[in-house]
Parts: C-alpha cells; sequence; structure tokens
C-alpha cells in the first residue's frame, strides 16, 4: 500500500522536503548575497568626491569579468532567482494563511513574507526591464557605463532613470522596503527551517539581529535611492575611462 501511495505521488510530492530547502537556500545564495552587494554598489553614490565617482569606479569593478559576466549573471542570479520566484508563488497559491482569523505574529509574518515576496517579484521585473541590458529588446535596458564618446554615464544615466518620472523614485523606495524585508525575514525563517534556531530564546535572538540587518539594509537602499534622486543630471558626465559605450548590469 505504501508503495501503491509513493507511485501516485507527484515528483513535487515525492521530493518536498528537498525542493523546500532548495527555494530556501536560493533566496540567501546567491539571490540574498547578491541583493546586498548590490545595494551596496548603489550606496557608493553617497561616497564624498566627485559626484558619482565612487559609483562608477564599483561598476567597472564588476564588468572587469568582461565576456564572463554575462554567464555569471544568467546561471548565479537569473536562474537562481526564477526558480524562488517560480516556486514561492506556487507556494503562495496552495497555501493559506490565518493572520486574519488569529493576530499571532507569526501569522503576521506569514503573510507579510508572501505579500512581499510578490511586489519584490514585480518590482525586479520593471527593474530588469528598466535598466538591465536583457530589457533592451522590449524598449528598456537604458542603464549605460560610458556614453558613445567614451565618457563615464553610469550615475548619470541611474539618476536620469528614477528621476523620468514622479511615480519611479516612491515604486524603487516601495521595492526596496520589500525585498529587504522578504530577504530578513527569509533569513529568520531558514534559520528555523535548517534547524539552527530550535529554542524560543535563540529564535527570539536571531529575530533581533534580522531585524537589525533588515532596518540597516533598508536604510542603505533608501540612502542610495535618494542619492540618486537628488545627483544634477543637468551636470557634465562623470569623468571616466576611455571606453564604448556599455550597457551594464544595474
Amino acid at each position: 500500500m505504501a508503495e501503491q501511495q509513493s507511485e501516485s505521488l507527484g515528483f513535487g510530492d515525492k521530493h518536498y522536503f528537498l525542493i523546500r530547502r532548495l527555494h530556501s537556500l536560493s533566496g540567501l545564495v546567491p539571490v540574498g548575497v547578491f541583493l546586498c552587494i548590490h545595494l551596496m554598489v548603489n550606496a557608493s553614490i553617497l561616497l564624498p568626491g566627485e559626484p558619482g565617482h565612487e559609483f562608477q569606479k564599483a561598476v567597472e569593478r564588476i564588468h572587469a569579468l568582461g565576456p564572463v559576466l554575462k554567464p555569471v549573471e544568467i546561471l548565479g542570479i537569473f536562474v537562481p532567482l526564477a526558480f524562488h520566484a517560480l516556486l514561492g508563488f506556487q507556494i503562495i497559491f496552495s497555501s493559506q494563511s490565518n493572520a486574519q482569523q488569529y493576530r499571532y505574529g507569526s501569522n503576521i509574518r506569514y503573510t507579510l513574507q508572501r505579500g512581499t515576496g510578490m511586489i519584490a517579484a514585480v518590482f525586479i521585473v520593471y527593474h530588469v526591464w528598466q535598466m538591465h541590458w536583457l530589457g533592451a529588446r522590449l524598449g528598456g535596458g537604458e542603464f549605460a557605463l560610458h556614453d558613445e564618446a567614451g565618457r563615464a554615464t553610469g550615475a548619470l544615466t541611474t539618476a536620469m532613470l528614477i528621476q523620468q518620472s514622479v511615480w519611479i523614485a516612491p515604486v524603487y523606495a516601495v521595492g526596496v522596503i520589500a525585498t529587504v524585508f522578504h530577504l530578513a525575514n527569509g533569513i529568520w525563517t531558514s534559520l528555523i527551517t535548517w534547524g539552527i534556531t530550535i529554542r524560543p530564546k535563540t529564535q527570539r535572538g536571531a529575530g533581533y539581529a534580522c531585524t537589525a540587518f533588515g532596518i540597516a539594509l533598508t536604510l542603505l537602499g533608501l540612502g542610495a535611492l535618494n542619492g540618486f534622486k537628488r545627483f544634477d543630471i543637468q551636470s557634465r558626465p562623470v569623468a571616466g575611462a576611455e571606453t564604448s559605450s556599455t550597457h551594464a548590469t544595474h
């Protein structure tokens, strides 16, 4: 009987434990790690000196990977991100939350985790379309590391896109907050899922640490957004290496 039940189960049911662990892991590494690096690179717009210079240098270091960059992006970021997002939506639409019925903190976090996941997914699609080279064929991909004359324009084009319309900066603010919350709360739940924080005391300690991490990362992301919003797009392009025009990851 047990063998017949096992044979009747689908692949997802048979490997539920493994798939959920992979879903959790993909949200932390490499997607979560990339988010932290991405926001830190963006926050370099706030560093003192010539406006945008440090940001340009940071993005230049990424592009030093040359032809290896695109495969790294696709295999190391977009594939895990797509896996995490698609499985996340499957989990959302196949489960129920009782946050409305029982106002327990765990149930509220459960709902917020899934709500911020959906917001983050929509925001990431928009962000990639607007700035990444993948969106170029669909009318986006407008971030350029250099202009046709070889002048560095990374900070300038980013600021122009952020300032393009009054609604863009608020959308980015909501996207950053939702994405960071999803990561920080996901770390906390992953520590429980993986059996690292079992006791209530360790879970509380991890909760404080994840909250502090989330607040710090949110402030970093919103600070970077404010830096691009205040960037003087009327000024001359930031001086940089003399190279050909490049659409870059952002």
